[in-house]
């Protein structure tokens, strides 16, 4: 069996429906499952069972013997609470918790890093181990998966295969129920179908012009194959980036979703608020060395085709994956 966490969740949720169309079933799903508007990410899906994350650990104790791979994908990614002990608890000691059991009985562990984790990018954007004790990330999020990463790294107790995906700006279906934190390609076109138009964080930065704020955009459809293939392929153990490589700009973004709907750009400024103005990250680019020189030769889709396709299969009809 293959055991999800955050399965109801947005990146979760999506790898139920790609193990599914590659002919798995044996899948226990674990999350919190009280939320109602996260019920019809898994409307359709086939598992074997439900668990709620508090008892997972307790579960997968009893029943280690029967399980092949944990994805460890549940998490709070919240970039603006700052209540500490929120993070200690979800994101820190169960996600150490969970290790130590894969660790123990000896089952591969893939789980979600972050690239909240690099800060302003003072160190770059590469993954290597001898500088995440170096990183700074702009908030508590970022601290709880940093903080987990450089615990992995000292442990001498470890799963037979690991994996910490640093997921860098991830788009897609499922993220419906994620509020202020989805993608801004779910907020264009939800602006856009409201009002027709869409508003766009202005530059604070003398050095960044309106909109040419930039990510590494990255399609959830290639997060789910990178994801198949370290399982699969199971190169050395460690962390990897998960973007892909390219940074975008918001107004590409922007203008992009305007063209999947079929409507010409209507794009304004407003201020970036002032509680994430002072940690708002104005570039991030993804190194993809590490997991292009492990074997993954498999292209990205581009910003264009990754939000032309969201857009058309998805975001038209709100439509799950």
């Amino acid at each position: 069996m293959i055991a999800i966490t955050g399965a109801a969740g947005f990146i979760g949720s999506c790898w139920v429906q790609y193990l599914n169309e590659a002919g798995r079933e044996d899948l226990i799903l674990v999350d919190n499952f009280s939320r109602e508007d996260k019920a019809p990410n898994l409307a359709g899906k086939k598992y074997a069972q439900k668990i709620d994350r508090n008892h997972f650990p307790g579960w997968l104790w009893e029943n280690h013997d029967d399980v092949s791979a944990v994805f460890h994908i549940g998490a709070r990614t919240d970039t603006t609470e700052q209540d500490w002990q929120i993070f200690l608890d979800l994101n820190l000691d169960y996600t150490k918790a969970l290790w130590s059991l894969c660790a123990a009985h000896q089952i591969p562990f893939i789980y979600a890093s972050s690239a909240a984790t690099y800060g302003l990018g003072e160190h770059g954007y590469q993954d290597r181990h001898d500088i995440v004790a170096q990183l700074r990330p702009l908030n508590p999020y970022g601290d709880s998966k940093n903080d987990f990463d450089l615990w992995a790294l000292s442990q001498k107790e470890q799963p037979p295969h690991w994996y910490g995906l640093k997921f860098f700006n991830v788009y897609g279906p499922n993220e419906y129920h994620k509020g202020r934190m989805a993608s801004v390609v779910f907020h264009t076109a939800r602006q856009i179908k409201a009002n027709g138009g869409m508003k766009l964080f202005r530059s604070h930065r003398p050095d960044f012009a309106d909109g040419q704020q930039s990510r590494d955009f990255i399609y959830v459809m290639d997060v789910l194959s990178v994801m198949h293939w370290l399982w699969q392929h199971r190169p050395e153990s460690g962390l990897y980036n998960l973007g892909t490589g390219q940074a975008r700009s918001f107004l590409d973004l922007a203008n992009q979703t305007f063209r999947s709907l079929g409507l010409s750009p209507k794009i304004s400024f407003i201020d970036t608020p002032e509680d994430i103005r002072e940690t708002y990250q104005y570039f991030t680019e993804a190194d993809m060395g590490k997991l292009r020189g492990a074997g993954y030769t498999a292209p990205f889709y581009s910003l264009e085709d990754g939000i032309h396709d969201y857009v058309t299969r998805f975001l038209k009809t709100e439509t799950a994956y």
